[in-house]
């Protein structure tokens, strides 16, 4: 059976539904688990062995923890309602970007915290972050040999065609498999050992933007000039546009892809005494991906691993105290290069065609390792439970890392013509090019210290009090090849505090405030390495393609674009808090309402100085633009600091129903607002986020850039229901086998749209300020679009049209338009799946799932063309889900 219907915004013919249900009849997997509160308990949720991720995420996470996290290029947590992403919006998985990604693309999710706990971080929390890892090892007894065997599969054959889709769907298959098993050694010692591998091969389907055939050709008169612009040109696929009705140089393709995923962990746990336990653990993870290209060098490849090992000794002073103490170690590396088909210099069209050469952050070869020493005592003393700790890390960060050393020609509306005349005559307005060795070695120690207490205050009141303490140094590099300005963040004090209040016997209220400190990411203070001396990034305006570098200076001492570092910059820090009324008059359902909030202050920031202003007798024009500059020793100045700050709102309604004749659900709608100032809680200044953010003008910086959050979505509704059917007959009867016992699991998740900015996609004259810095944006002349959501490529050009805009005239500082003024396509995602376990035996469990991702094969459209200089401009080509997929799970459990 294959699925070839397009996905739209209308749901499938009934006949399709029915179908669909009957095959996921026939299969499915584990069967729903109860995760439970003392106050509002969800409903239950799929196991999450039932989703079995592999890959690795070699980055720092918002809410301040380092990590080395699962994320298959792809997979999705389907109990939150996420759908798969389409694999052909560039994504690199490090330093945040896989966070930032899933945040645009899909939201974030207004979560109320009853209560801070001391011992973790919450940073970023209220949008859904997970709070810091516990880095203790928890107990663990083996009360004779218990393990699991599972092999999950999804292939294209049950595969729908993403809504820009051309012909079938093409060959492709993942397959999961694994185990874990559990075995005491002897007396009083534990033994557990997992592993699992994930290979993906097969087809990924995408759409780039190519040259029309009337395109294919140099427009070059020079011989040489002539041969550099065919060859850019023949990095596109020789096969023409085939969605010439979304826009004339759209192509729909498919390309190969291979990703291999490995994970192995072993553990033992030894009781010394009946006091004393030892627990160590140790866990490798590794990911390959040889990645797709519809265009040549189109994505890099990537290879990520991780090694952690863990030492916890767990001590039991008395009934009321205990105590942990850890030393780990976790290495994490990265390694990240261009795909050998790729042109070689990066090739920037002004997003009129797709991007040559996949990312100027390459190459990308990096080294983390990570040690780790903790403790933490818990006492209970009357009415109080005390609890104390500390942590303290040492992080080395060795390697060498890209930022432009491939070279980028920039190539857009300018000199009187377009992007594409200009790339067919080979007229780049830039030219971008860093020289040196950036391999470095940073050092720096990252400390806490934490104290709190839960407080039975009295009969129907607790509350929760507690003090962390967070330094965050200063990083030092070991051969003396960098030097940070900024001193240690040394006060960082963080107080939280909640209370829980027992109104009567089934409403409680609750409260909890908490400050909360992120930190200086790897990501932000390693831009260091690309400062002279020992590395040279030479901007050069209207350059000759074939010597672009030809009056420049190379010597270690020339002119260079630097990063320059605020010296008071500090680790942002924010204020949240949340207030929340639950009745449960009922033991089978429960009602919460919420408001949470935060303030975000000094977030990481990018600010673009020694931009080029008009001067008197110089003409305003793109090849004066290193002329005009004010300090004539520096290209741009990039100046890292804390820069941003950030307002969030939401309110919150919740309502959860345990179990009524089979059935049990949760409803949740939360409306927000979230607002910055150009960069939010989980950037990290680097190049991309310093652009998002960057203001047209570097004097007007927060009237400039403040505007929703990236993420912003006022309205947001997620419902989750699962539905057991009842037993036939007997257990053992054949009807009861068939029909009887199964759980069907089903998620709705409905959201607005994120919002996008509109460029004017040129800094040249009759587009943009001509202030050497990109990111400018038009005026606005016809108000009443604002605020639009832009949501379907049949009707995008006509609610985005160009006419409601004019660009910056020569002279202006910025136009009026404000960022993120527009709305990309919501989202409107059904997950489904079906299950039924079978016990044969004793403890034994034989498990099927079947699992529907995307289920009604609904199309989330990504945002229009941005640039309104852009052939492109306000046509939608792409999508940000993909169509809908099955995935087949069978478990065995002793």
């Amino acid at each position: 059976m294959k699925f070839t219907v397009a996905a739209s915004r209308k749901y499938l013919p009934a006949p399709l539904v029915a179908a669909s249900f009957l095959l996921l009849v026939f299969a499915g997997s584990a069967p729903a688990g109860d995760s439970e509160s003392d106050a509002a308990p969800p409903a239950p949720a799929p196991d999450a062995a039932a989703s079995p991720q592999a890959g690795i995420e070699a980055g720092v996470a918002a809410g301040g923890a380092d990590r080395t996290e699962l994320n298959l290029l792809g997979d999705v947590d389907s109990d939150k309602g996420e759908s798969r992403r389409n694999e052909n919006v560039q994504l690199t998985l490090v330093d945040n970007n896989v966070l930032k990604e899933l945040n645009i693309r899909m939201g974030v999710t207004a979560t109320v915290v009853d209560q801070f706990q001391v011992d973790k971080g919450y940073f970023g929390a209220e949008f859904g972050s997970p709070p810091s890892r516990q880095v203790h090892l928890t107990p663990s007894i083996a009360s004779g040999v218990h393990g699991s065997v599972y092999e999950s599969h999804s292939n294209s054959l049950f595969s729908a065609r993403s809504f820009f889709q051309v012909g079938d769907v093409q060959p492709a298959r993942t397959n999961d498999y694994g185990f874990r098993l559990i075995s005491p050694l002897r007396t009083g010692t534990a033994f557990t050992v997992d592993a699992d591998q994930q290979r993906i091969r097969g087809n990924v389907n995408g759409n780039v933007l190519v040259p029309k055939p009337d395109e294919r050709t140099s427009l070059a008169t020079d011989p040489e000039l002539r041969a550099f612009v065919d060859k850019i040109l023949g990095s596109f696929p020789e096969i023409a546009p085939n969605r010439t009705d979304i826009n004339p140089r759209a192509l729909n393709a498919n390309a190969t892809q291979k990703i291999d995923n490995d994970a192995f962990g072993g553990r033992i746990d030894q009781a010394l005494d009946n006091a004393d336990r030892l627990m160590v653990n140790y866990r490798f993870k590794k990911q390959k991906v040889d990645a797709f290209q519809l265009v040549a060098g189109q994505n890099p490849n990537t290879t990520t691993g991780s090694h952690e090992g863990r030492l916890t000794w767990n001590r039991s002073w008395s009934p009321q105290t205990t105590a942990d103490f850890t030393v780990g170690f976790q290495r994490i590396t990265s390694l990240i290069v261009q795909d050998e088909t790729a042109f070689g210099p990066l090739i920037f069209s002004g997003r009129q065609l797709q991007t040559l050469g996949g990312s100027s952050s390459l190459p990308y070869d990096r080294a983390q390792n990570q040690y780790r020493y903790a403790g933490m005592a818990r006492t209970i003393r009357g009415n109080h439970e005390l609890t104390a700790g500390f942590a303290v890390n040492r992080e080395h960060l060795n390697g060498s890392e890209g930022s432009g050393h491939i070279g980028m020609f920039l190539f857009n509306s300018n000199f009187g013509r377009d992007a594409i005349t200009n790339l067919r005559l080979g007229a780049p307005s830039r030219y971008a090019r860093a020289f040196g060795d950036t391999h470095r070695g940073f050092r720096r120690w990252k400390l806490q210290a934490f104290i709190g207490d839960k407080w039975k205050a009295g009969r129907n009141l607790t509350l929760s009090l507690g003090l962390r303490f967070e330094p965050v140094t200063r990083p030092v590099e070991v051969n003396g090849l960098a030097e940070l300005p900024y001193s240690c963040d040394c006060n960082n004090f963080a107080p939280r505090l909640g209370f829980a209040y027992r109104l009567n016997d089934w409403a409680v209220l609750r409260g909890a405030y908490g400050l909360h400190y992120g930190e200086i990411f790897a990501a932000t203070y390693t831009q260091q390495r690309f400062n002279p001396p020992a590395n040279i990034r030479v901007s050069v305006v209207a350059p000759d393609v074939l010597n672009p570098t030809k009056d420049i200076s190379l010597d270690p001492g020339a002119r260079s674009t630097i990063i320059d570092f605020s010296p008071d910059l500090v680790a942002p820090y924010s204020h949240q808090y949340n207030f929340g009324w639950e009745i449960a008059p009922s033991t089978r359902w429960t009602l919460r309402m919420s408001y949470l909030g935060s303030r975000t202050h000094r977030l990481l920031t990018g600010w673009l100085f020694n931009r080029a202003p008009p001067v008197v007798g110089v003409e305003l024009t793109t090849p004066t633009v290193n002329i005009r500059r004010p300090d004539k020793r520096f290209f741009d100045v990039r100046r890292i600091l804390n820069g941003s700050r950030a307002y969030y709102d939401a309110a919150k309604a919740e309502f959860v129903l345990r179990e009524w004749n089979g059935f049990s659900m949760d409803l949740s709608y939360w409306f927000s607002k979230a607002l910055d100032l150009g960069a939010h809680y989980a950037s990290n200044a680097g190049v991309r986020d310093a652009f998002a953010g960057r203001s047209q003008t570097e004097f007007e910086v927060f009237g400039d850039i403040k505007a929703p959050s990236d993420f912003d979505q006022p309205h947001s509704a997620m419902w989750r229901l699962v539905y057991k059917t009842p037993r036939l007959g007997g257990s053992k009867s054949f009807w009861n086998k068939a029909f009887g016992e199964w759980e069907t699991h089903t998620v709705v998740l409905l959201k607005r749209g994120t919002p996008f900015v509109i460029r004017s996609g040129s800094d040249g004259p009759g587009f943009g300020n001509v202030d050497g810095a990109a990111g400018d944006r038009p005026h606005i002349v016809d108000p009443s679009i604002l605020g639009r959501s832009i949501d379907h490529p049949d009707t995008a050009p006509s609610r985005l049209p160009r006419s409601a805009f004019a660009f910056v005239q020569p002279g202006e500082p910025r136009g009026n338009l404000a960022r993120n003024a527009f709305r990309k396509d919501g989202i409107r995602n059904v997950n489904f799946a079906i299950s039924r376990t079978w016990n044969p035996a004793g403890e034994t469990a034989l498990i099927f799932r079947a699992e529907s991702i995307n289920f009604l094969n609904t199309a989330q459209f990504a945002g229009p063309g941005e640039e309104l200089s852009g052939a492109n401009f306000g046509q939608i080509t792409n999508t940000l889900n993909d169509g809908r997929t099955f995935r087949f799970l069978l478990r065995f459990q002793f």
